[in-house]
């Protein structure tokens, strides 16, 4: 009988789509662990372990001198069909923040904001008072501060996971032209 402690199952984790969502911003070279690390606030070894499980997974793969790069096709499904189930919405009480989901571009221009707190990632410098949506991982602010594509990425990621039928049917598009490359 195996050993249940020894299971070898590799498993993505939430900073992992992070990694991979910015990385599917780069139309050539991946940038390197370390410049990478800094833009998402993450450890450089935090990132060589996410690209990793992502090539495990068929989500990234690595040429001969050893760059990252994502398969796109394999990431906008998983992200269109899976992630939001691997990756559940998780809410808290009213936060100040940075805004998420309807409440934030591309969406926020084509949803009517309704009379309720805004969804907001849970942020020390954040400027809007609104319900706490947890982001994939706690750096996600920060990211997202130093690079608006990847903001607009994580936003409609978040309405595809947490948001009403409406906003996932206006974000999944939006996702999947930006994925698609």
């Amino acid at each position: 009988m195996a050993n249940a402690k020894s299971n070898p199952q590799v498993v993505l984790r939430p900073q992992d789509l992070v990694v991979l969502l910015r990385l599917s911003l780069e139309p050539g070279p991946a940038p390197t662990y370390a410049a990478l690390a800094a833009e998402l606030s993450l450890t450089a070894s935090e990132i060589h372990a996410g690209v990793e499980r992502a090539v495990l997974a068929q989500l990234a793969r690595k040429d001969q001198a050893g760059k990252a790069s994502v398969v796109r096709e394999a990431l906008r499904q998983f992200v269109l069909n899976g992630a939001r189930y691997a990756f559940p919405a998780t809410r808290g009480s009213l936060s100040r923040g940075m805004p998420t989901g309807y409440a934030a571009a591309p969406l926020l221009d084509k949803i009517v904001q309704p009379n309720e707190p805004a969804p907001v990632w849970p942020y020390k410098n954040g400027t809007v008072r609104g319900e706490a949506f947890y982001p994939l991982y706690p750096t996600v602010p920060e990211a997202a501060g130093r690079n608006p594509a990847l903001y607009e990425l994580l936003v409609l990621f978040d309405a595809v996971r947490g948001g009403s039928p409406r906003e996932r049917a206006l974000a999944m598009p939006m996702l999947d032209e930006r994925l698609a490359g």
